[in-house]
């Protein structure tokens, strides 16, 4: 499978130092990479699923991907952040809880895990304290949507 992954930002001179590395994107295995992408660019504010150029569907085509809606990587970014989302297509589901997870602030937790849901989110019967709500996504990867901010933005 090819896929149209990783090319990341702030690699060479740009970087003040060398040595540290940035977080540039963050990766997620997926068996419908389109619809997820779509749910968390719903998801994130300023976020949004990066538009095909011609140039993109005759790459698709050429490795008989003829809809975008079966691309196997699909990209979301926000042009407020460096951080990208890369969702790309894997043969197997998942089927433990994830290693890595996503926290989201809200001035309105409660009211946001309602639009979340509504998008396809599905929020946990477990909650482990007050300061935070879990949820998955259509996909059922885990994060969680905190109460309070942990820091100012």
């Amino acid at each position: 499978m090819t896929i149209r992954h990783h090319n990341p930002r702030g690699m060479g001179s740009s970087r003040q130092n060398a040595v540290m590395a940035r977080l540039c994107d963050v990766v997620v295995d997926c068996e419908r990479p389109a619809s997820l992408a779509r749910f968390w660019a719903a998801t994130l504010d300023g976020y949004e699923v990066v538009a095909y150029d011609e140039d993109e569907v005759v790459r698709l085509r050429s490795i008989g991907v003829e809809d975008t809606e079966d691309d196997p990587s699909v990209l979301v970014e926000s042009p407020e952040s460096r951080v990208r989302f890369w969702f790309q297509r894997v043969p197997e589901r998942k089927v433990v809880k994830n290693r890595v997870h996503l926290d989201l602030t809200s001035v309105d937790a409660d009211g946001e895990a309602t639009r979340l849901v509504a998008l396809g989110a599905r929020v946990h019967d477990d909650q482990p304290n007050e300061g935070l709500l879990v949820l998955s996504d259509p996909e059922g990867n885990e994060f969680c949507l905190l109460r309070s901010s942990p820091r100012s933005p």
